[in-house]
């Protein structure tokens, strides 16, 4: 029997469910997919690091007496072509999102596949409600997973040591070029190993429960970019910090769960990539310039246009920003979540289907467990309390570097600076929120 091991999002060799489950003579594969390539910028630095990652997976598989076969095709061409060279079957990590079930399905009219759950740590099939259903509730779904939570370490998965690569023409390996890309200069943080991140983080996270919020804070752990690619698992953070068993590292812990349960919603509840999650009819706001003015960060409200022009020049942004700005968005401006969601697909280093779908439906109110249709982030009051002497906006934004950071929390404080040119607000706040929280009740109402 000779199988291929298709590696997506898995790029490591330990805690490996392929390179678990896998017997025999193997061959390892990466693809660069066509597909999805030729929808991105050339200067997507999100490529570059991926690259870099493929490269070092390759060397990785080398020091345990295997290889890695790269392609750069479109993957049911590759499955053709190997199918000719007598491979048995595929194994892979599962993916969930809506190309990648279409994609898959392709493949198996070729070749047999076997996928394993690999990219988060639960079956979203096997945790069910008494009566057979999904949760829509975080808190009940993560304390449904108390058994899981409560334990000290999660067994990691072991690597078939009798594994043996396949004769096959390994060094033909493309170049960033030849798939179309151009190098990027990559930030500190994605030139890292994934363990050495948990490390720094080790250092600050007795003060993560309260520095997360702040927004010229580096608190967070950095890994969630790692993470999405597979250069580590998450059952693999999950033992790091259970291991210091605190009040923060557990608070970490949650928020990993968080990732797992909005794949466990796009899983249970695949319309919601594409269609509010709550099914409301709502009528959005068109005005493309409202739109093209929140990605420039050119909205005349300080916090906010800071947050869109860092996210735009480092492909980053902290956690409450991104509330932050998909409230301004879909509340205040009323512009579908959907192009706000697809616009932070296209910066974000990090992205991550599930996760984004999930963020965007909750901050627009449309989607499982979401915030309230009333509950409207005040942009102002949000850079006050988190921002209150406007560090982060000035490091951003250096024509207001010199100004009083108190005109930052007042709306159209910045603009009233006659020795600053900084636009007005494209939308009254107060009164953006309101006709938002009607339209909402409006659409809840006929929803009814």
């Amino acid at each position: 029997m000779s199988q291929i091991l298709w590696f997506r999002r898995d790029l490591r060799i330990s805690d490996n469910a392929i390179l678990c489950n896998a017997k025999e003579k193997v061959l390892p594969i990466f693809i660069f997919d066509k597909n999805i390539l030729q929808s991105l910028p050339k200067d997507d630095t999100r490529v570059t690091f991926l690259y870099k990652s493929v490269l070092k997976l390759k060397n990785q598989l080398k020091s345990i007496g295997l290889d890695l076969a790269i392609f750069y095709d479109e993957p049911l061409n590759v499955f053709k072509d190997l199918k000719q060279k007598g491979f048995d079957e595929v194994l892979c990590s599962v993916d969930f999102d809506s190309y990648a079930k279409k994609r898959d399905e392709q493949i198996e009219q070729v070749l047999p596949l076997r996928r394993f759950l690999d990219s988060f740590i639960l079956n979203p099939n096997e945790h069910l409600k008494k009566d057979g259903t999904p949760y829509k509730v975080f808190t009940p779904f993560y304390k449904s997973l108390k058994m899981i939570t409560s334990s000290s370490s999660i067994e990691a998965l072991k690597t078939n040591e009798k594994l043996e690569k396949v004769a096959f023409d390994y060094e033909k390996t493309p170049s960033l070029e030849q798939i179309g890309f151009e190098a990027q200069n990559l930030p500190d943080f994605l030139k890292k190993d994934a363990f050495d991140l948990l490390d720094d983080f080790k250092k600050k996270i007795h003060n993560y429960k309260v520095d997360r919020d702040f927004f010229h804070i580096n608190a967070t752990s950095n890994i969630s970019t790692h993470l999405r690619f597979g250069l580590i698992s998450p059952k693999q953070i999950f033992n790091y910090f259970k291991a210091f068993n605190d009040e923060n590292s557990e608070f970490f812990i949650r928020e990993i769960f968080w990732r797992e349960f909005y794949n466990y919603i796009l899983v249970h509840y695949p319309y919601s990539q594409t269609s509010n999650f709550n099914k409301l009819e709502m009528t959005w706001n068109e005005n493309e310039d409202d739109f093209q003015k929140w990605c420039e960060g050119k909205t005349g409200v300080p916090i906010i246009d800071a947050a869109m022009i860092h996210l735009n020049n480092t492909g980053t942004m902290h956690n409450r920003l991104r509330m932050v700005v998909a409230s301004f968005l879909t509340k205040n401006l009323f512009v579908d979540w959907k192009k706000g969601e697809k616009y932070f697909a296209l910066k974000l280093l990090d992205y991550e289907a599930s996760s984004n779908i999930g963020g965007w439906q909750w901050g627009a109110s449309t989607g499982a467990d979401a915030s309230p249709y009333f509950r409207v982030f005040n942009p102002y009051i949000q850079s006050k309390k988190f921002d209150k002497d406007g560090i982060f906006i000035k490091s951003v934004l250096p024509q207001l570097k010199e100004m009083d950071a108190k005109l930052f929390h007042i709306e159209n404080g910045a603009s009233s600076n006659l020795f600053v040119d900084y636009p007005k607000s494209i939308v009254d706040i107060s009164q953006s929120r309101k006709q938002a929280i009607e339209k909402f009740k409006r659409a809840k109402n006929e929803n009814i």
